[in-house]
């Protein structure tokens, strides 16, 4: 049955195929582009002297669990992962007025040139991806976070796109890629760095995505899930939504919020059932603590919680249930499309599940007012 209200999915994904990045990289960096071999087996992505099966973990919608397989052929892929009115349709289908889109991100390249020129290579691929319909395909651009002045230059560009929000890793990035094991560590950054957010070298970044009315948003947390490794992935998805809470805690003490009272920060797709608990902790904390670290904060660490801080979730009525505790407001429902944690096509049963009982016009701003809001519909 549809619903009577406009559902807005605040956490959904593209999966462009391999094949973009030769169509939209420079001309003279194409050749080095990856490419798709077949064989009898499944397809591979072939990408500076490596030779990886084609990953569909990021696109099961439609599949049952037991159903689920990790590799196999660019086929096997849900198509609204990357063709728009194939995507149309099974929003259609699941009752999704409009979706917050992250994506492919840029790729794992060792080469600095590479790595930083498919950045805009991804914006504008997602660019032109909601551009079949902007008023239901929301685009999210993303930044590498190592010069600033260049992260402030592609910002600028995603906004004349019509790019809807900027995604930045949970650290900064060092100004070379690091590679290891074939993975890409820099694209969460570095914990541990000589940078952090906190820094007074990111303050015009801060300043420029208020300006334009972009949000930053962080997608999972500061560690990612070693999808190759069965006996690590189901610890690492646990991970990936907790360590969210570092970024934040760090914008929070630093006084990032307090400088820039008008920056919307979002953390995606790392549940929100833990909001209250660290909003209550992070209080208590800074309270007895605050005197001997100098803390430069004039408010309680849940006021920049309600205030600044936003997060996404699919499946966490324990989350909707905690909404009225300090820092636990800003909260939105999310479909995940299409990867393996996806509601897609049952949103409206886990959406009744999740707010049962729930006063409608509280469900409401959750599963659309307040993601239309933030994003701009």
């Amino acid at each position: 049955m549809q619903p009577d209200y406009k559902i807005v999915d605040a956490d959904a994904h593209v999966n462009p195929p391999p094949t973009f990045w030769s169509e939209y990289l420079p001309a003279h960096l194409r050749e080095l582009a990856p490419r798709i071999e077949h064989d009898e087996e499944c397809d591979w992505v072939v990408f500076e002297g490596k030779r990886k099966k084609v990953n569909l973990i990021g696109a099961q919608a439609g599949r049952e669990g037991k159903d689920f397989k990790m590799h196999g052929r660019l086929s096997d892929a849900r198509s609204g992962g990357w063709m728009p009115g194939e995507r149309l349709k099974d929003m259609d289908t699941d009752h999704i007025h409009a979706a917050v889109l992250f994506g492919g991100g840029p790729l794992g390249s060792s080469n600095p040139e590479l790595y930083r020129a498919s950045f805009d290579a991804y914006n504008r691929w997602v660019a032109d991806f909601c551009s079949h319909d902007p008023k239901r395909l929301l685009g999210v651009g993303y930044v590498p976070m190592q010069g600033v002045d260049e992260s402030i230059a592609m910002v600028r560009d995603m906004h004349k796109r019509g790019i809807k929000a900027v995604n930045i890793p949970a650290f900064p990035q060092s100004f070379t890629p690091v590679v290891s094991g074939g993975q890409m560590l820099a694209l969460t950054g570095d914990p541990n760095g000589p940078r952090q957010y906190s820094d007074a070298e990111f303050d015009p970044f801060w300043q420029t995505v208020i300006e334009l009315g972009m949000p930053v948003t962080i997608h999972l947390g500061a560690r990612g899930a070693r999808f190759e490794q069965k006996d690590k992935f189901l610890p690492d998805l646990l991970m990936t939504k907790l360590t969210m809470a570092e970024p934040i805690a760090i914008l929070i003490y630093a006084g990032v919020f307090q400088r820039f009272p008008d920056l919307k920060f979002v953390s995606v797709e790392s549940g929100v059932g833990w909001f209250a608990f660290a909003a209550n902790y992070m209080d208590n904390t800074w309270k007895k603590q605050r005197h001997w670290v100098n803390s430069p904060l004039t408010e309680m660490p849940s006021f920049y919680m309600d205030r600044n801080v936003y997060g996404s979730f699919i499946n966490d009525p324990v989350g909707v249930s905690l909404r009225h505790w300090p820092g636990a407001k800003n909260i939105m429902w999310s479909s995940d499309y299409p990867h393996s944690e996806t509601t897609f096509p049952h949103s409206l049963e886990v959406i009744a599940h999740n707010f049962e009982g729930v006063p409608e016009e509280e469900k409401q701003w959750m599963i659309s007012g307040c993601a239309g809001k933030l994003f701009g519909l």
